[in-house]
């Protein structure tokens, strides 16, 4: 970036650049207080998540002693034959996952 310094004098930013291939954006990144101006945030909870009460029923029936020994699409399935929905399949494994339950219970 030394070099670009010595020659901008001369020929300007750009061509001096451009003959000793630094890009410009590099150079200028380098040579000002460059600093990126990026947010940090916090994840953003989902409108249509599951509600923690709603998580700990989905839990409760799987760790119950009835369905401790089944997978978890059996659970579903068998909850909705009963009429019974709590979440999808795929809440169900994502909850157990959460929890390390999902290979043998």
């Amino acid at each position: 970036m030394t070099c670009v310094d010595d020659l901008k004098e001369y020929v300007g930013i750009k061509a001096a650049c451009e003959h000793l291939g630094v890009a410009r954006a590099s150079y200028y990144a380098k040579t000002k207080n460059y600093q990126r101006k990026t947010k940090i945030t916090s994840p953003k909870v989902q409108p249509r998540a599951l509600s923690a009460a709603e998580r700990n029923d989905i839990l409760q029936m799987c760790n119950s002693e009835r369905f401790c020994d089944q997978a978890p699409a059996s659970i579903y399935a068998t909850l909705l034959d009963k009429g019974v929905y709590l979440g999808s399949i795929s809440s169900f494994y994502r909850i157990l996952r959460e929890q390390g339950q999902v290979h043998e219970r």
